[in-house]
């Protein structure tokens, strides 16, 4: 009898007690934006902390090539020695590999799956590899069973490698016709003195097996770019003698292909922070422009710790070069190739200037630039980037060509450094890249050049077009259109957001910086980045991950009201989560006697509610109250933003 009576008089309680709450808050559920992500948890290869684990592995991939360009039938035919390492804890029966010259056919998978009207990753249809003598030994036997489907080719073996540092040897000759129009990523260019040939995905090259997916065997379509084993390369181009080449790593020959004249310039350039020139518009199809006009030359070069190599060659090119300064007293050479009609200081004459300064200011800030080299190609491909090497339109000019410029060389970080995959999470290399590219900009010649970043209001359109697409939505997915946004502009707006709104520059600086430390030359998943910056920042941004990566949410904060308190000093100032994206609010208070306030309220304003009253204790008469007065945030309405006195 006791028990019921206490359980009555309990129900009574706290009906009583939720009817108060009740009629105290209007409240809404805004919980399911501020839930925890499932991607906290670690295992013992990726740490809940965002750091690789205690038995993070990866594979790793050495290349040895021999390659020779026929500059008559506009063809590639070399030979390939790829040494493979299995660091996994499994044995692998067989290897992917990557053919993606076989994209540039008929009936493959990109070209089919491209829209009839066209768009930037058309591609030439007559090509594709030959392939010969395929060899693929591991242990004591050796096999040539091979299946190729479209951009893929699986190499089986008679003897399976080895888990934990078993090798094996894959070997083969191949050939194919270079595509003229390579998908905006390589292909041919012809200028007054000959062809320039941007050549990248120009070998076979091993798929990325790792601990989240197993073998990564997207198909190239077209927007998906590239997921790559780090390894050593050392390849060598034979070419026509009347050819320069330029690629990725360090020329180990310059005395053999290079006249006397050019070497001493060559010497200078490395200890030079002006630009030098080692071959000259007027020199360019002089018989003294080369060691000798008939034969070939072959150039050697080596590159270690790399995910992938390109080259570029041609007889058309003007040659000049400056030194990079590097942390610690290090140094690297920065390089621009171009034909006679780029040059000019409006132009390509300025190439190496602005190379050597994009790559001074990430190795400053963000982490040191580990190439002998850093080489910019002008070329038919509008912007592209491989370690160590960037084609980019030979028609840009000043803004334009510092933006292509300064973007392709920021790759180097991400992903050629921290090696994400591009061909499913183009946002990590791309976003991350054109964040970065934002403040190398605003430092470049005191802002010679404006940013695009220097308005993120320039999103709040696309936020709120019924056709918008989540950051997460694979490139080869995403609507073409969208592409611009989903990969580049929204990711970058996000991270700076978290810098200069969410949690300020010093702890996002100290993170991003670790996060590049913590996993360079390793293969990051987006749950990583997470992960690693919430740790280092101290902060739970489950709810910034959920709406702004993986949501299609807007940003709208508004002030409701502004009153003076009844019988005390100060004023409630009523704000409103319209959006549906939260986000910290910051306050500028003007005065009437001219003074001003800036305040923050953090985000956990909205946990319960889209409302807010904020309480300003003040013996001062307020003039106007002014949401986000450094327009940092892309508010979808900028009208509810700002509150003055009515005499205002």
């Amino acid at each position: 009898m006791r028990l019921n009576l206490y359980s009555t008089l309990l129900v009574v309680f706290l009906m009583g007690f939720f009817g108060n709450i009740s009629a105290q808050e209007n409240a809404v559920d805004n919980q399911d934006l501020f839930n925890e992500f499932t991607y906290r948890q670690g295992n013992s290869y990726r740490t809940a902390s965002g750091k690789p684990g205690p038995e993070y592995w990866q594979n790793e991939a050495d290349y040895t090539i021999e390659a020779t360009l026929d500059d008559i039938k506009n063809t590639l035919s070399g030979k390939l020695t790829l040494t493979y390492t299995n660091n996994s804890p499994e044995t692998l029966e067989f290897i992917w590999m990557y053919l993606e010259q076989n994209r540039f056919t008929e009936d493959s998978r990109g070209t089919l799956t491209s829209p009839i009207t066209g768009g930037r990753y058309d591609g030439d249809t007559d090509g594709g590899y030959q392939l010969s003598n395929l060899k693929a030994t591991s242990g004591r036997k050796t096999s040539s069973k091979h299946i190729i489907t479209d951009t893929r080719m699986q190499v089986w073996f008679a003897e399976p490698i080895e888990a934990n540092g078993g090798t094996a040897e894959i070997t083969m000759n191949f050939t194919y016709k270079i595509p003229a129009s390579g998908m905006d990523r390589m292909g041919q260019l012809q200028t007054q003195n000959g062809i320039i040939y941007s050549m990248a995905q120009w070998y076979p090259r091993v798929a990325v097996f790792d601990d989240v997916t197993g073998w990564n065997t997207e198909p190239y379509l077209g927007a998906g770019e590239f997921y790559c084993e780090y390894g050593d390369y050392e390849y060598k181009i034979t070419v026509p003698a009347t050819h320069v080449v330029v690629g990725s790593g360090a020329l180990q020959n310059a005395k053999d292909v290079l006249t006397d004249t050019q070497l001493k310039r060559w010497n200078k350039a490395q200890k030079s922070d002006a630009t030098v020139m080692i071959l000259t518009a007027e020199e360019v199809g002089l018989p003294s422009a080369r060691p000798k006009q008939t034969g070939t030359f072959t150039w050697h070069f080596k590159m270690e710790n790399t995910r992938d190599v390109a080259f570029a060659t041609s007889k058309a090119f003007v040659w000049d070069a400056a030194r990079i300064n590097l942390p610690e007293g290090k140094t690297a050479l920065a390089q621009s190739v171009y034909p006679k009609e780029s040059a000019g200081q409006k132009g390509w004459s300025r190439s190496t200037e602005y190379t050597k300064a994009s790559i001074e200011f990430y190795s400053k800030n963000y982490f040191s630039y580990p190439y002998s080299d850093a080489i910019n190609v002008a070329s038919n491909v509008g912007g592209m980037e491989y370690p160590g090497v960037s084609f980019c339109s030979y028609t840009s000019r000043e803004a334009g060509l510092w933006g292509v410029t300064d973007h392709e060389f920021g790759h180097n970080w991400f992903p050629m450094i921290v090696g994400s995959n591009e061909r499913r999470y183009a946002w990590m290399d791309e976003g991350f890249n054109t964040f970065i590219n934002h403040y190398s900009t605003l430092a470049f010649n005191k802002g010679e050049y404006p940013s695009m970043l220097s308005n993120p209001k320039m999103i709040t359109n696309y936020l709120s077009w019924e056709k918008t697409e989540g950051i997460d939505t694979y490139p080869d997915v995403s609507n073409a259109i969208n592409l611009g946004f989903v990969a580049y502009y929204k990711p970058a707006v996000g991270l700076f957001l978290l810098r200069e709104v969410v949690v300020g520059p010093e702890r996002f600086d100290a993170a991003f910086k670790s996060y590049i430390k913590t996993w360079a030359y390793k293969h990051p998943q987006p749950t990583d980045f997470f992960n690693h910056m919430e740790n280092v920042t101290g902060e739970n941004l489950s709810w910034f991950w959920k709406g702004w990566f993986y949501g299609e949410n807007t940003i709208d904060i508004g002030i409701a009201g502004v009153k003076p308190q009844k019988n005390k000093e100060g004023y409630i100032i009523s704000l409103e989560n319209i959006g549906s994206m939260p986000m910290p609010v910051m306050l500028q208070l003007e005065f009437e006697d001219g003074s001003t306030q800036e305040t923050q309220l953090p985000v956990e304003i909205w946990q319960r509610d889209n409302a807010h009253e904020y309480l300003l204790k003040t013996s001062k008469t307020l003039k106007k109250v002014t949401i986000d007065p450094s327009k940092k945030i892309p508010d979808a309405d900028a009208t509810n933003d700002v509150w003055m006195t009515a005499k205002e």
